[in-house]
C-alpha cells in the first residue's frame, strides 16, 4: 500500500511540472498574441501630402498628390488628419477641357479630385517656412486647426512629396528649395518634441534618394522613386489636355494602394517591390535601418489608414467602482465648477434681444438724378411757355 502512495506521489511530481510548464508556455503565448497585437503602438494618424510645383505642364504633379489623398482616405484616415498642400489649382485652370476635375488615368476614367476634397495650403502658402513650420509646430496661434499637424508620440505619419529636385534638394514652385538636410533637421525637432512614433517618408522626384541620406532620427522609413543621378519619369500622356497624368512610381503605388483593404494584412516589403526598374525605368530606393521594427512586421495600414486596435469578446466583465474614488472626484469636480467663470461673448447682444429688436428707420434721400431731372423739366417748360429769348433773364 505504501509503495503504491510513493509511486502516485512519484508520478504527480513530473505531471504537475509539466503541468506548469504548459501553464507557463500559455502564458507566454499571451503575451506574445498581446505584443503582435499592439505591436505597432500608434492610436493615431496623420498625413501630410505635399506638391511642390506650379503651371499646368505639372498637371501630373498634382494628380500624384490627390492620388495619394484620396487613397489615404479610402483607408480610414479622415480629412481632420490630413494637411493638404497644393502649389497650384489645376482644376480650376482655365486650360483644364473638363472644369473642377483632375484624372490620373488615361480616357478620364478616375477623378482623383473627387466632390470633398479639403486643400489646407493652396498656391502661395505653400512654401519651405509653411512646410517647416506645420511639422515642427513653430506656426502662429491664429492658424486655424486645419493647417496644423496636432500629433504626438503616439501618432504614425506619412510624408509624401512630388516636384522637380535635384541632388539633396527639392523645389517650391521654382522660387526656393528645400535640403536634405533642412528636412532631416525638422525629423529631429518632431522626435525631439514627441511628435511622432513612426514615420513614413515618401517622395517622387528627380534624384529622390539624395533626400533621405541626410536622415538620423530613429524610426523613419523612407521610400524614393529615383536613386541619385536618376529621373524620375512621367507616365501617360494625354493629347486632350496636353500633359502627362501621373509620374510612373506614383501610378504604380496607386494601383497597389487600390487592391488594399483597411483588414489587409499586406506588409512594407510588398510596398517596396510596387515598381521595378522595368516599369518605373528608374530605379526606386528604400531606407529602414533607422527603423526599429523589421517592414515585414509593418501593415501598410499602419501608414496608409486609420485602423483601430479592436478585440470582440463575448465575455462579461464586471467593473467594481471604489466609493472613495468616486466621492473625491464628485467633490473635485463640483470644487471645479464653483472655481470656473461662465464664458460669455464681448460686447454682444442676446439672441432674443437680436430676433426682437425693430429695425432701424432709414433716411430718406433723393435719387441720384433727381435733382438734375427737376431742373431739366424746370428748363423745358421756361423755353415752351417763354421762349430761348427770354434766356438772357436767367443767366
Amino acid at each position: 500500500m505504501a509503495a503504491a502512495r510513493r509511486f502516485d506521489r512519484a508520478a504527480a511530481a513530473p505531471a504537475a511540472l509539466l503541468l506548469l510548464s504548459f501553464g507557463g508556455l500559455a502564458a507566454a503565448g499571451v503575451e506574445d498574441q498581446a505584443e503582435q497585437f499592439f505591436r505597432s503602438g500608434h492610436t493615431n494618424n496623420w498625413a501630410v501630402l505635399v506638391c511642390t510645383s506650379r503651371f499646368w505642364f505639372n498637371y501630373r504633379h498634382v494628380a500624384n498628390t490627390l492620388s495619394v489623398y484620396r487613397s489615404v482616405k479610402r483607408l480610414g484616415i479622415p480629412d481632420s488628419h490630413i494637411v493638404l498642400m497644393l502649389a497650384d489649382d489645376m482644376a480650376c485652370n482655365p486650360r483644364n477641357p473638363k472644369p473642377a476635375t483632375v484624372f490620373s488615368h488615361k480616357n478620364m476614367e478616375l477623378n482623383v479630385y473627387g466632390d470633398d476634397v479639403e486643400v489646407d495650403y493652396r498656391s502661395y502658402e505653400v512654401t519651405v517656412e509653411n512646410f517647416l513650420r506645420v511639422l515642427t509646430g513653430r506656426i502662429p496661434p491664429s492658424t486655424p486647426r486645419s493647417k496644423r499637424l496636432l500629433s504626438d508620440d503616439r501618432s504614425n505619419i506619412l510624408i509624401y512629396m512630388t516636384g522637380h529636385g535635384g541632388n539633396g534638394f527639392l523645389k517650391f514652385q521654382d522660387s526656393e528649395e528645400i535640403t536634405n538636410i533642412e528636412l532631416a533637421d525638422a525629423f529631429e525637432q518632431m522626435w525631439q518634441k514627441r511628435r511622432y512614433n513612426e514615420l513614413l517618408f515618401i517622395i517622387d522626384t528627380c534624384q529622390g534618394a539624395s533626400m533621405y541620406e541626410r536622415f538620423y532620427s530613429p524610426n523613419i522609413m523612407a521610400l524614393a522613386s529615383s536613386q541619385v543621378g536618376e529621373d524620375s519619369l512621367s507616365h501617360q500622356p494625354d493629347p486632350a489636355i496636353g500633359v502627362h497624368l501621373m509620374d510612373r512610381y506614383t501610378f504604380y503605388v496607386l494601383e497597389f494602394l487600390e487592391e488594399i483593404n483597411p483588414d489587409s494584412q499586406t506588409n512594407m516589403n510588398d510596398l517596396f517591390q510596387v515598381c521595378p526598374k522595368s516599369l518605373c525605368v528608374s530605379t526606386p530606393g528604400h531606407r529602414t535601418d533607422l527603423f526599429q521594427r523589421d517592414p515585414k512586421n509593418v501593415l501598410i495600414t499602419d501608414f496608409f489608414g486609420s485602423v483601430r486596435k479592436v478585440e470582440i469578446t463575448t465575455e462579461t466583465i464586471s467593473l467594481q467602482r471604489d466609493s472613495g474614488i468616486m466621492e473625491s472626484s464628485h467633490e473635485e469636480g463640483q470644487r471645479d465648477e464653483e472655481l470656473m467663470e461662465p464664458l460669455k461673448y464681448a460686447e454682444q447682444l442676446p439672441v432674443a434681444q437680436i430676433i426682437h429688436q425693430k429695425p432701424k428707420l432709414k433716411d430718406w434721400h433723393p435719387p441720384g438724378g433727381f435733382i438734375l431731372g427737376l431742373w431739366a423739366l424746370i428748363i423745358m417748360v421756361f423755353f415752351k411757355t417763354y421762349g430761348i429769348k427770354h434766356m438772357k433773364f436767367i443767366f
